[in-house]
């Protein structure tokens, strides 16, 4: 990593732990609707384990939990995570749910073939540069069990704020303190290199609206 990524890097990690600090359960209770749909599509597979990726402080990971799914969720905020727990044991699900201080920049921390599937919303969109997506996707790839499906949602290049803020390359663009990765549909396309790519679904979410992939790709068996 570049001194300029490792310090962009550590600026939004600082800045999702202040955030989370100061707006404590920003996002509610309420699971988004990509988790609802990854809910579906793990059941119809016979899913019984989920990573969830960028769990934040666990709207969607406890509603996967109370879903009936024991649900890994891992995040680079140890303040979302305490946020995570505290709601856990709130809401009786504590024995379904574990966490993990991650950042995804480096292997998960997880054996081969370990998880049923895997969900991470707006997570590969953060600060993180192609080469590293790839790495990520690899590494989803070797922990998901033959079969297993990976749910993803990331901003695409047709969203409002695509070119806006600050550009510090690799289609990573900050504004209002927030970087992201606005994924091209090749990035998409080569991300599924190998993978059964099941759908790509265009959504819009928030006030903006924010403009959206929802995608749901699976391994071979």
């Amino acid at each position: 990593m570049s001194d300029d990524a490792e310090e962009l890097a550590e600026t939004q990690r600082q800045h999702w732990q202040n955030t989370y600090t100061s707006h404590p359960g920003m996002y509610g209770e309420e699971p988004s609707a990509p988790a609802v749909h990854a809910a579906r599509v793990f059941r119809a597979a016979g899913a019984k384990d989920v990573l969830e990726l960028g769990a934040g402080h666990g709207r969607d990971a406890l509603w996967l939990a109370r879903q009936g799914f024991t649900v890994r969720a891992a995040d680079f905020s140890p303040v979302g995570l305490e946020q995570l727990r505290r709601a856990a044991l709130s809401q009786d699900v504590a024995e379904r749910v574990t966490t993990t201080v991650h950042d995804v920049r480096e292997p998960l921390p997880l054996p081969d073939a370990s998880v049923d599937a895997v969900f991470a919303h707006m997570l590969l969109c953060m600060a993180l540069s192609t080469e590293e997506i790839h790495g990520l996707v690899r590494e989803v790839r070797r922990v998901l069990r033959p079969g297993g499906t990976f749910v993803y949602t990331v901003r695409h290049t047709g969203d409002a704020h695509y070119g806006a803020g600050t550009a510090h390359g690799d289609d990573i663009h900050e504004h209002g303190g927030f970087a992201v990765h606005f994924f091209p549909r090749h990035l998409v396309d080569s991300l599924a290199d190998g993978w059964t790519l099941d759908e790509v679904h265009a959504f819009e979410e928030g006030d903006l609206p924010r403009r959206l992939w929802r995608i749901t790709q699976t391994l071979p068996r």
